[in-house]
């Protein structure tokens, strides 16, 4: 463990713990792990189990109008990469199949015994004022601490006119924000479908409509395979497949992207954010809170480990919290944001170069392979003597990272700054100069 800068101290010279408690949009919990609408969060035996464990929220899955939605088999699928089971998840379950009543019974159970806790009911009706206000408020009589409106789900409740249907169109998330708000008493997040050319157009109607919140990112549209020896689609339905949500690990930095773009835009910035897409570990948790998410919403984890997942989540969010001097959330949620920026904003001027240690170096050539053959030619070897060792011809190398990327050993290829002599300068800038005046940059476009 490092040692701890700038950390407050108690007056008995003890540093008192850093304090976990999460405020998304007036949403209050012990925590910022809630558990997303999904199955793992179907029932309200489900919820308190994980609020045993220690989650601090639960997005209970969305509820709708009865009768209740028939759903098929098979309806899960998943990808693996390099033995990780479930690196890619993929479903076509529909809203809850349970009775209306029945969920709104178990969530007034689970708030009597866990009033710290937050829940959230997410929500999906037909775009109606009346069934909306109907809805709202048979909810919120159940004590929940929120709505999250579903305007992602991108599979059969979209073909209905809900869901990720809604979710694509700026004009209606606006309306039926303002529904839901006409008839809410409770903090109102949307939650945002990434299968959409821009996220920040339904973002901004969301606000307009008068949200508290938003969440993002639902699922995005998949197909998860072929099987060679049937060549029917993988994870079928008596042979037939659907396209479902992709979720898990592979889709974190995509929610990043989506994420950090909506905490930097000047129509959506300073709008609450729930963060959703891939978080596993409680790194993940703090690299969409840097990015600006107020809390975490997990599922794919989940459903892969366990409720107790949430155990170490919160170890190494304290522990690194400590570490870094951070005394709450607050003082960490959308510090990095600021660092995204568009790419006429980069300093041209940066350089970086590879270096190889040829200690470390096992003379794989994977490095050599990859930059000859798809990148910039810039690393050789001298086979003189029987050598085998790359070295990169650095006046030619770009700084691309490819070779550093496939090395397979830690730290034998790192990328090193290089001063260049030569003040930084964006691409604004250099435009906006008429493209003069700087010899790095001229030699790149006009030589």
């Amino acid at each position: 463990m490092n040692k701890k800068k700038n950390s407050p101290q108690s007056k008995n010279g003890h540093r008192p713990k850093p304090d976990l408690s999460a405020n998304c949009a007036g949403i209050k919990s012990p925590n910022p792990f809630w558990l997303a609408s999904a199955p793992p969060s179907n029932s309200g035996e489900q919820v308190m189990r994980a609020f045993e464990y220690g989650w601090g929220g639960a997005v209970w899955k969305t509820l709708g109008q009865d009768p209740p939605v028939i759903n098929t088999t098979s309806r899960y699928g998943a990808i693996e990469i390099n033995g990780m089971k479930m690196a890619g998840f993929n479903n076509i379950e529909l809203i809850t199949d349970r009775p209306l009543e029945d969920n709104l019974r178990e969530i007034r159970e689970v708030k009597r015994r866990f009033p710290k806790h937050a829940v959230i009911a997410s929500l999906m009706v037909p775009c109606d004022r009346q069934t909306w206000h109907e809805i709202v408020k048979k909810t919120e009589d159940t004590g929940c601490d929120g709505l999250e409106l579903n305007f992602g789900c991108p599979h059969g409740m979209s073909e209905r006119g809900m869901g990720s249907a809604v979710g694509q169109v700026p004009d209606y998330v606006k309306m039926v924000v303002e529904y839901v708000k006409e008839a809410a008493r409770t903090p109102v997040l949307v939650k945002l479908t990434p299968n959409i050319t821009d996220v920040r157009y339904p973002a901004r109607a969301a606000k307009a409509g008068g949200a508290d919140g938003i969440s993002l990112i639902n699922t995005i549209n998949s197909i998860m395979g072929v099987d060679l020896n049937t060549l029917k689609p993988k994870f079928a339905v008596d042979g037939q497949v659907a396209h479902g949500g992709y979720c898990g690990p592979a889709v974190k930095p995509i929610a990043l992207h989506m994420i950090s773009s909506l905490a930097t835009d000047p129509e959506v910035k300073g709008l609450p954010i729930s963060g959703i897409g891939g978080v596993s570990t409680w790194s993940d948790a703090v690299e969409f809170m840097l990015l600006g998410s107020s809390s975490v919403q997990v599922c794919t984890a989940v459903m892969h480990y366990g409720f107790r997942i949430v155990e170490d989540m919160i170890q190494g969010l304290t522990d690194w919290m400590e570490d870094k001097g951070f005394s709450k959330l607050e003082d960490f949620i959308g510090k990095t944001a600021p660092n995204v920026v568009d790419w006429k904003r980069l300093n041209l001027h940066a350089k970086t170069v590879a270096k190889i240690d040829p200690e470390k170096c096992i003379q794989c050539d994977l490095c050599y392979i990859a930059c000859n053959d798809t990148a910039h030619q810039c690393i050789a070897i001298d086979r003189k003597n029987g050598n085998k060792t790359p070295y990169v011809i650095e006046e030619d190398c770009v700084g691309c990272n490819l070779c550093a990327i496939v090395c397979p050993v830690d730290n034998c290829i790192e990328m090193k700054p290089v001063e260049t002599g030569n003040k930084p300068l964006t691409w604004e800038e250099y435009t906006a100069k008429g493209f003069k005046g700087y010899r790095e940059v001229y030699k790149r476009f006009h030589e």
